[in-house]
């Protein structure tokens, strides 16, 4: 019986090949979406999956409250370690202290290389679970050893052995291989982990980190931890809570609070608001999910609606079949079975799209998703999903058809019903409302972006270039290379600064001046710049004047930001002091000379924090900024500085990077999602097409001999396309105004998460609207004017 079903179903599909093409082709492209979504999905849910200690390894977080406003974050101070080692170890398996992922020179012989790392405590391997390959598991135990992943052992050593190899690193001290460990996965949080070194060895060759050791105040590191098996992430936590209340009063005027904040929510929930957890990527997670979910359930209506839209030209086979003696249940299981059969060829195709697109998928989404051909669990998934959306697509045809009175068919009396097209047409509203949500949903993320990116960024970021200067061998050597660069031609300004024209790496508190309120906590970005950085970056003044060389005084000056007068109160600021508020040690008092424009230096989408730019008195530099010049092209600048770069520093690899290529990396995220959106609503839209095309079909071919009758009595070619294209265009105008409200809900949540965002317009929802009408009068134009057109003498003369 089963062959017959088989053979039965086969036949039905190559009979009607249109009918076949259109539903096996939408149901393939809607599986295939559903699909590449669901690795997606699979990919992001399964961040530090590697890890089988995820559930135990934890960051220490803090909140501090300034002036009514909780702020987040991973930055700790150094004496919370021996404050956790002397009173708290029994609550954690492992502890360890750690840098900030940053960049170093790592030379061997003559090959020289940068990457980033991190300096970290001794059990770092244990909660990174990372794995040997050669060497030491414990492998920074001793001060001048490294342990290196196995990318960058083969990049510094080919094929020689790395263990007990020497490396120089930025030219500053010597370190020795002591293990190679696996790569760690892409989606990964320590995927940029390159290296490891010792903690104690950054300790040792910084002074600051040294000093830092009963500061407070300075909270410049970070630390993770495994709590103990017998133990709780919540249990640790409220006995950390208040911990350095308990040890530093100072702190109880910014309101502390310490908590781990667990490895599993690292990657999808890692936003705060006022203290408080709220979502992430994970917001990303359950939209994919979602869309995929529609795509696929607008794959599923198009079966339905072609399977029951013909569901008279199968009324005979029903009748007969019923007549001989067929129970329902065995008509149920035939047009389930047909329903599996182009479900599993939809799959087939479906597969073979996912396998050809997932590198550009991937490129597009910076992924590196592969297909999981050896997993059982995905084939495992992937006969549930092909049984699901067989019994999804499947079950009411089966059940429509299964219904049919064999008596009325067979003589000839059977109709289909008043009423039995309102499912079709209930289906096809469903299809296009969230098709059309789909559109003002992409609409709105890109008008978001442009929005952002069109905001003035307070700078030239055009033609502008950073160096970063880690290396020793770069420390009082400014003047001397500024003065080569601009004699060489390939720039025409050149500057320091102690973080990148994109970013804001250091905040400080502790000042005071004149004006300011009582019990004001201040929070202000910190960045350390050379006279020329205003020139270099094209720093507007807006008030007061730039650093100048012919004042010496303007070592103890500073530039402050527009945010910074408003949000220090200040009237009149030129000539102001700002004072450091530590009687015991107090730094000589800031002069305030002038106002500058403000620059975006972290999201486009939050406003512009308060800053201060100080004179970098020491070389505490961590950028070249320079202009290049413009009367060359980018790519002959940049061979010049190569040139000069090499003939001063000939054992340190030439890195730099654009400004503009940094910025624009602020809107990878969105720009993504975007796109994906993009693509997502696109496939929507044709899917939603190929069923209005394929039942637009069904209807012409079904009223041919009407059609054929009106044409002879008269009827224009716009009078039957208006006849086959009315309905149709009235359940898509219902669909807009049922997804306008929608969408209008969901996108308006969505945009409130950005403090400068783009306001919801009417024009939006309209465009979307004409668009939708638009591709319906499209499709069905194809297939209504080809029935208007054809001769009705055909469709009229006898069977």
């Amino acid at each position: 019986m089963l062959k017959n079903y088989i053979k039965i179903a086969w036949r039905n599909l190559a009979k009607n090949k249109g009918y076949t093409i259109i539903n096996v082709g939408g149901l393939a492209l809607g599986m295939a979406v559903t699909l590449i979504i669901g690795l997606w999905v699979q990919d992001e849910l399964s961040y530090n999956n590697y890890n089988t200690k995820k559930d135990k390894v934890a960051q220490i977080f803090q909140s501090q409250t300034f002036n009514g406003e909780t702020g987040t974050g991973p930055a700790i101070p150094r004496p919370l370690e021996k404050a956790f080692r002397d009173g708290y170890m029994d609550n954690f398996e492992y502890l360890v202290m750690s840098s900030w992922t940053t960049s170093q020179y790592l030379k061997y012989k003559e090959t020289s290389i940068s990457r980033e790392g991190n300096f970290m405590q001794r059990e770092a391997p244990e909660i990174l679970d990372i794995k040997i390959l050669k060497g030491e598991r414990d492998g920074v135990r001793e001060i001048n050893s490294i342990m290196l992943n196995e990318s960058t052992a083969k990049a510094l050593f080919g094929d020689e052995e790395p263990i007990g190899k020497v490396i120089e690193v930025n030219s500053q001290y010597d370190m020795m291989v002591t293990a190679v460990y696996e790569d760690l996965p892409f989606n990964a949080s320590f995927n940029d982990t390159e290296f490891i070194m010792p903690w104690d060895k950054y300790v040792s060759v910084n002074e600051w980190i040294k000093n830092a050791e009963d500061q407070w105040g300075n909270n410049s590191f970070q630390m993770f931890v495994q709590i103990a098996d017998n133990t709780t992430m919540e249990s640790v936590t409220s006995k950390i809570l208040e911990v350095k209340q308990k040890l530093n009063e100072n702190s109880r005027e910014f309101n502390t609070q310490l908590f781990l904040f667990p490895m599993k929510d690292w990657h999808l929930r890692s936003n705060f608001e006022n203290g408080k957890q709220a979502g992430g990527r994970i917001k990303y997670v359950w939209l994919f999910g979602i869309i995929g979910g529609f795509v696929l359930l607008l794959a599923c209506i198009n079966f339905m609606n072609l399977s029951t839209a013909r569901s008279e030209k199968r009324a005979k086979e029903v009748g007969i079949r019923k007549s001989i003696g067929s129970q329902r249940s065995q008509l149920i299981n035939q047009f389930l079975g047909e329903s599996f059969l182009v479900v599993s060829f939809a799959f087939l195709i479906a597969v073979l799209i996912v396998v050809a697109s997932l590198n550009g998928f991937n490129n597009l989404a910076r992924k590196e998703i592969s297909f999981p051909w050896s997993s059982l669990a995905f084939w495992g998934v992937s006969l549930l999903f092909i049984t699901v959306t067989a019994l999804l697509a499947g079950s009411y045809p089966a059940l429509y058809l299964s219904s049919f009175r064999p008596v009325d068919v067979l003589k000839g009396t059977f109709k289909a019903g008043k009423h039995s097209g309102l499912p079709r047409k209930i289906l096809v509203v469903v299809q296009f409302t969230v098709s059309v949500a789909f559109i003002i949903g992409t609409v709105i993320v890109m008008q978001q972006i442009n929005f952002a990116k069109n905001r003035p960024i307070g700078y030239d970021k055009e033609g502008l270039v950073q160096i970063p200067t880690m290396s020793q061998d770069f420390t009082g050597k400014f003047e001397l290379m500024r003065e080569e660069f601009i004699n060489s031609g390939a720039i025409v300004e050149m500057s320091t600064s102690s973080a990148p024209t994109t970013n804001i790496w250091s905040n400080r508190s502790g000042f005071v001046w004149e004006g300011k309120p009582e019990g004001f906590q201040e929070d202000l970005a910190w960045t350390e710049v050379s006279p020329e950085y205003a020139k270099s970056l094209n720093l507007k003044i807006v008030e007061g004047r730039d650093f100048s060389r012919e004042f010496p005084s303007d070592s103890n000056a500073v530039l402050i930001n527009e945010s910074a007068v408003k949000y220090m109160g200040l009237k009149n600021p030129i000539g102001k002091f700002i004072k450091d508020d530590d009687e015991e040690d107090p730094s000589p008092p800031l002069k305030i000379i002038g106002v500058v424009q403000d620059m975006i230096a972290q999201s486009p989408y939050e406003p512009v924090k308060q800053g201060m730019y100080v004179f970098d008195k020491y070389g505490n530099s961590s950028y070249y900024n320079m202009r290049l010049n413009p009367s060359q092209s980018a790519s002959q600048n940049i061979a010049v500085i190569e040139r000069v770069f090499k003939e001063h520093f000939p054992n340190i690899p030439f890195q730099y990077d654009f400004v503009d290529e940094e910025y624009a990396e602020k809107f990878a995220s969105e720009e993504r999602i975007g796109t994906l959106s993009g693509i997502f609503t696109a496939l929507a839209i044709l899917i939603s097409c190929l069923g209005l095309f394929g039942l637009t079909s069904f209807v012409a071919e079904q009223r041919t001999k009407e059609i054929g009758v009106r044409k002879v009595l008269g009827a224009s070619v716009f009078n039957v396309w208006n006849m086959l294209s009315k309905d149709f265009l009235k359940l898509v105008i219902i669909s807009c105004f049922i997804a306008v409200p929608i969408a209008y809900y969901v996108m308006n949540g969505w945009l409130q998460e950005y403090p400068y965002r783009v306001i919801l317009k009417w024009w939006i929802f309209g465009l979307a609207m004409l668009g939708a009408l638009a591709v319906t009068v499209l499709t069905v134009s194809f297939q209504a004017i080809r029935a208007a057109k054809s001769n009705p003498v055909k469709s009229l003369r006898t069977e």
